[in-house]
C-alpha cells in the first residue's frame, strides 16, 4: 500500500469523500452534506487546505467551521440558509396578482408600470415573469 501523500492516494481520498458527500445528499442538502463531512475531517485533524480540496467547500467556510468547533459554540452549525435579503414584494404579491387577474394587461411592461403606479415599487420584467409563473 502506498503513502497517504502519493498522488494515487490523494485521488482516491477525493473520490471517497465525494462519494460520501453524494450519499449524504440522499438525506440532506448538498451544503449540509459537505459541511458534515468537513466537520468530521476537521475533528480528526485534517489541514484546512486538504478539507477544502476533499469537500469542495471554500477556504473561508472551512476556517469558519474550524473556529466555530474550537470555540464550542456549535448550536447553529448545521443550520442552512436564512442569510438572504427580504423579498420586497412579499407583502404586496397577492395584491399584484389580484390586480393582474382583474384587469386586462397584455405585456409584462404594462404590469411593471401598474406596480410602479399603484404600489410605488420598481419591478423588473424578469421579476414579473417569475411572479406570473408562480401563479400558473
Amino acid at each position: 500500500m502506498g503513502k497517504l501523500s502519493s498522488p494515487q492516494a490523494s485521488c482516491d481520498g477525493v473520490k471517497i469523500i465525494r462519494r460520501i458527500v453524494g450519499f449524504l445528499k440522499l438525506f440532506m442538502c448538498e451544503t449540509l452534506a459537505k459541511r458534515t463531512v468537513s466537520i468530521v475531517l476537521i475533528a480528526v485533524g485534517v489541514p484546512n487546505t486538504r478539507v477544502t480540496e476533499l469537500t469542495g467547500l471554500c477556504d473561508k467556510s472551512v476556517r469558519v467551521l474550524k473556529k466555530t468547533l474550537e470555540s464550542g459554540e456549535i448550536e447553529g452549525l448545521l443550520h442552512v440558509g436564512g442569510g438572504g435579503r427580504k423579498h420586497q414584494f412579499l407583502d404586496v404579491e397577492q395584491k399584484i396578482i389580484a390586480e393582474v387577474n382583474t384587469h386586462n394587461y397584455h405585456s409584462r411592461q404594462q404590469i411593471v408600470d401598474m406596480v410602479q403606479e399603484k404600489f410605488g415599487l420598481k419591478m423588473s420584467l424578469s421579476t414579473v415573469g417569475r411572479l406570473l409563473k408562480k401563479t400558473v
